[in-house]
């Protein structure tokens, strides 16, 4: 099993060739190409999130609280949201990471359970996708960075269950653990294809929520608003 400096160095330098390749190639603005190439570098450590402790569950953590805050208000400002409310819901979000999402990881999940598993890099890259900030092409880019860091991970604990003993190849109890679909057990199955059928449904109807909203409820909400300011002014 690779370890976490191994895991985060091999993310990154994916990252690094993901963010260059789409800058030469596709003319992506930099500082998109390098937020999404450290995307990708943080997220090859979240599948090790289910570690009971140590410094993959402590570094992944400290990570993911401090870019979901990050995405989230670029998110809440294409929304229209106030600064005072965007604030307070970054502030929220790092705490339910850092305190009460750590607290269920170690009651309810175990290590090469199913956050080592395909079905959960694309959970998380679609939460990257409805988290990114830009339109549908650039939140799909930034979310793939997401999905190809995770895969990253789970394709490196593979090739390290795979040695060479004896004069020939051998595979570690450990073979095929990490690149899964599904696991051993039924609960945790269930759980993870049901998250993964309501994000997929989310992520799939957001765009045409989102342009809705911006066609018809937020021009009436800023209508109200003046309105409200205007009767209080007077």
């Amino acid at each position: 099993m690779a370890d976490f400096k191994t895991h985060l160095t091999f993310s990154t330098l994916v990252g690094a060739g993901y963010g260059a390749g789409a800058y030469l190639m596709f003319d992506v603005p930099p500082p998109t190409c390098i937020l999404a190439g450290g995307l990708c570098a943080v997220s090859g450590m979240l599948p090790d999130i289910d570690s009971d402790s140590g410094v993959p569950l402590r570094e992944s953590l400290a990570f993911g609280a401090a870019v979901v805050p990050m995405m989230l208000a670029g998110r809440l400002q294409q929304l229209g949201i106030s600064s005072e409310s965007i604030v307070l819901a970054g502030a929220a979000a790092y705490l339910f990471i850092r305190f009460i999402f750590a607290r269920l990881l170690k009651m309810y999940t175990v290590h090469r359970g199913m956050f080592h598993s395909i079905p959960a890099a694309v959970i998380f890259g679609e939460l990257a996708f409805l988290l990114a900030s830009g339109d549908v092409n650039i939140r799909l880019y930034k979310a793939a960075a997401v999905v190809i860091g995770y895969l990253s991970h789970l394709a490196l604990d593979e090739l390290y269950s795979i040695e060479w003993a004896r004069g020939r190849l051998r595979l570690k109890r450990s073979f095929g653990t990490a690149l899964k679909v599904w696991g051993r057990r039924w609960w945790p199955n269930l759980a993870t294809f049901a998250k993964l059928a309501v994000l997929s449904y989310v992520a799939f109807k957001e765009p045409g929520w989102m342009d809705q909203y911006q066609r018809h409820v937020r021009p009436q909400v800023r209508q109200a608003a003046t309105q409200v300011i205007d009767r209080v002014v007077r």
